[in-house]
């Protein structure tokens, strides 16, 4: 059980790319592949510039994002389906 879950979290997170291209119109599944690839070659800071429409080096173009931030929003929806989980006594609690 602890696997499954672990996969389909990273799964979730898949998401995140393919729906901030998606609300900036452009092609989601050209972007995330294109994410994926660069990613894959070792380019940890490559992004989506929604302003250029392409994924590039977000470190070059000055778009950081603290860390804190980041953790945080990912902690809270965590915690959210916990608790959802919880309620339909899907999860046994510890």
């Amino acid at each position: 059980m602890e696997s499954y879950c672990i996969r389909a979290f990273a799964e979730t997170l898949e998401v995140i790319p393919y729906t901030l291209a998606e609300n900036a119109g452009l092609n989601p599944i050209e972007m995330v592949t294109e994410l994926r690839n660069k990613h894959a070659r070792g380019e940890a800071s490559a992004g989506i510039n929604v302003r250029k429409g392409q994924v590039t080096n977000m470190m070059e173009a000055n778009v950081v994002q603290p860390l804190l931030v980041t953790t945080s929003a990912i902690t809270l929806a965590c915690e959210c389906v916990r608790m959802i989980l919880k309620i339909g006594d899907i999860v046994p609690t510890r």
